[in-house]
Parts: structure tokens; sequence; C-alpha cells
């Protein structure tokens, strides 16, 4: 899990309720602002088809799980406390909040979209707050805390830039690298601004301003959670969301009915997997009356018309659409598809779309990867080179001149 989630948000809009789903976690959750006045940090799983119906066999997963053909894949979720107004100059829980900012690859902007908070999460009427003006104001709120990192030394980088020719991209990284912004991110984030790195000692206040709003929505990403779907007032302040920000991913969520149907499901009342759009129910007996209304309700007003409560959707298109990953299985036998104990498709990992057969013996061990020879592809049974690109749900034997186990100890 060398990457993370997070979730953010201003004060009580149900930032630890969708984590508490996500993660089956009983994190405090309270309809006051500053419930959460520090991080909490879960495990939560992204879903995939699992490489054991490609080969027809019965798998025993070690790292990860497998439900029906389907492996849930633990992925790293941090939930960070509510961001208001001004958090950048320190107001609220601001400075906590973008210290835990610093650790994660991708948010998820978990907005009440029945818009029933005023800015500071103070509870009001239905429909009487604009969502619209959350999305604007977290978005500034993270360009202003950056823009304050790369300004405090702007002066010294530029005169390097035009003195000594040192590369712009070279000298920022060194300034953002701890807030997981890599060299790729700043060198693309000039060219997406078409402003000239060579000639960052002309850029005015605003291309600067521009040249960072750009870096962020690059290196960390930003997903809409519409929560809160089934409330009267949130249809449409759903649908205006979409409409203000056509080039953001807007999905609706229900927070509360994942973790409801979790929770069944754990019980054995119900049979459901993260990410359906329906569930089974196994013990109804054990239900009264209106709780088997609540469930149809969730069932037709949640499942059925949004295709599932969203919590799933908004974790896979994180990790898979934004983080661009995709899944990998390494094992000792390619015949058996097995480690060495004979489980068979034990491990699954993520890892970046193009990553090389090499680098990924690295992602295991790195002893595998200075000592790479090739390796071989399960389904064709033929040798692959180092740089050879794998793909989603290959399963691969690392053949080196030093054996090691296929999990990454």
């Amino acid at each position: 899990m060398g990457f993370s989630v997070g979730i953010v948000g201003k004060p009580s809009c149900g930032k630890t309720s969708f984590t508490n789903a996500a993660c089956m976690t009983d994190f405090k959750v309270g309809s006051y602002p500053f419930t959460t006045i520090e991080a909490n940090l879960g495990v939560t799983h992204v879903r995939t088809q699992c490489a054991c119906r490609d080969f027809d066999v019965t798998d025993n997963p070690q790292n990860s799980i497998c439900i029906d053909g389907i492996r849930l894949v633990p992925i790293k979720m941090i939930d960070v406390p509510g961001l208001v107004p001004g958090a950048h100059a320190g107001r609220g829980m601001g400075n906590q909040f973008l210290d835990d900012l610093r650790q994660a690859d991708v948010l998820i902007h978990i907005v009440d979209a029945s818009g029933a908070l005023d800015a500071e999460g103070q509870e009001m009427d239905a429909g009487s707050h604009d969502p619209v003006e959350d999305v604007k104001f977290l978005e500034e709120e993270i360009t202003a805390w950056t823009l304050a990192i790369v300004q405090k030394d702007w002066k010294r980088i530029v005169g390097r830039v035009r003195a000594e020719g040192a590369k712009l991209d070279e000298l920022l990284l060194e300034k953002l690298s701890g807030l997981k912004i890599s060299r790729g991110h700043i060198l693309k984030a000039v060219r997406d601004t078409g402003l000239k790195a060579e000639a960052a000692d002309n850029w005015t206040e605003e291309e600067i301003k521009e040249f960072v709003r750009t870096l962020q929505r690059i290196a960390k990403p930003i997903i809409i959670a519409a929560n809160k779907i089934d409330r009267p007032t949130s249809e449409k302040n759903f649908k205006r969301l979409q409409e203000t920000f056509p080039e953001l991913l807007v999905v609706p969520v229900s927070a509360l009915a994942e973790k409801a149907l979790k929770d069944l499901d754990k019980k054995g009342v119900i049979r459901y997997i993260p990410g359906d759009d329906d569930f089974e129910i196994t013990k109804a007996d054990v239900l009264n009356e209106a709780e088997l209304a609540q469930l149809e309700k969730i069932r037709e007003e949640i499942l059925k018309k949004h295709g599932g409560t969203g919590v799933q959707n908004l974790l896979n298109k994180a990790v898979f659409d934004f983080l661009d990953m995709i899944t990998v299985y390494p094992v000792h036998d390619a015949n058996a598809l097995a480690d060495g104990d004979g489980n068979v498709l034990p491990d699954v990992f993520l890892v970046p779309k193009g990553i090389t057969a090499k680098e990924f013996a690295g992602v295991i061990h790195t002893d595998l990867m200075d000592s790479f020879i090739h390796a071989i592809d399960a389904r064709t049974k033929m040798q692959i080179s180092d740089k050879h690109a794998l793909k989603d749900r290959d399963v691969i034997c690392i053949i080196s001149a030093k054996s090691h186990p296929t999990r990454k100890k």
C-alpha cells in the first residue's frame, strides 16, 4: 500500500461516515464541527476482476480477498480533519489538515449534496446552502497552501534558473517532494499552462498561481462525492455540481447505506459485495417490517437508481482511473499458479500502468530487481524480458539469480 486516498471536506459533511463505510471502522461520528480532530487512518479495498476466473482455478488469497471471482485489494485511506475557509492561514483545524494532506495521492472530496450545512459545518435547513461553493473553496484552500510553499523561496529559485541555468523542475522538486509531488507532475504542469520554465523569473503572480493550480490538479486530483444522495434536496444539487464542474468527476454517494449493508452482511443477514447494485437477504426472519422496508428503500432509491451506494465506485475510480493503476499477480510456480507454500494466486499488487517486469520485481523485493534474469508469463508460459510492460491481471513468475518469496517482507 504505497499510496493513499485522502478523504477531505468541510466539518460534518460525512467524511468519517464515508471512511467507516469504506474501511468498516468505528471512528467517532458527530453532527457538530471538528468531531475529527486528528487524521483517522484506515484500510479499505478496491474491487477488480480476479485472475482466478481467467484460469478457472480456486485461489487462496493471502494479501487480499476474493469473493466469487471479485478480488478486493487493500489500500490506505486518510480521513483528515474538516476544512473551513481560511484553513491555509490556520483557521479551524487547517494546519493539521494540510499536514495530513501531504500523504495523499488522490483526494475524495465529500460534499453534503443536501445543502444542509453552512461553510463552517453548522446545520441549517436542507437546501439552504449551495454545495457548489464547497467545491470552489476547497480547491482554493489547497491551491493557496501549495502557493505559499512555492512562493516562499521563489525569488531564490528563479534567480538560480536565470544565473546558473538550473532547471526549474529540479529546484521545485526539492521543495515539493514532501507533498508527494514528482518531477513528472511539475513538468506536466509547466507544459499544460504553456509557460516557459527558463523564463520563470518573468512569470506574473497570476501565472505562478495558475501553474500551482494546475500542479495541484495533476498531483492531487480531486473526485467529488455527492454524499447523502438519498435526501430530497440532493438530486438537484448533484446535477448542479455536474453542470458546474464538467472537468471533475462527481459521483452520487450514500455512505450510511454502504455502512448499513456491510454491517448486515458481516452479521450474515444479507449477502452483499461492495460495489454491487443489489443484495440478497439470507435471514429475513431476524428483520422486522421497518427494517425490511428500509432495506427495500436502499435497494430501490440508491442501489438501483444510482448503480450502487457510490462508495466502491469512487474508490475504484480514484485508484484505477486517476492513479492509473493495474493489478499484477506474482507466483513462484507458473504452472501451478502458486507460491512456495502452494497457495494459488496468493498475492496481488497494485502497480502503475506501464510498469516493466524488472520494475515489478523490485516492488516484491529489491534483491529480485537487482538479480533479475527474466520472467515467465503464466498464461503463455513464454519468457518475458526486463523491459516488457505488464498488463492488468498479468500473472508472472520472476526468475532471478537469488531466491526470494513472492510476498514482500
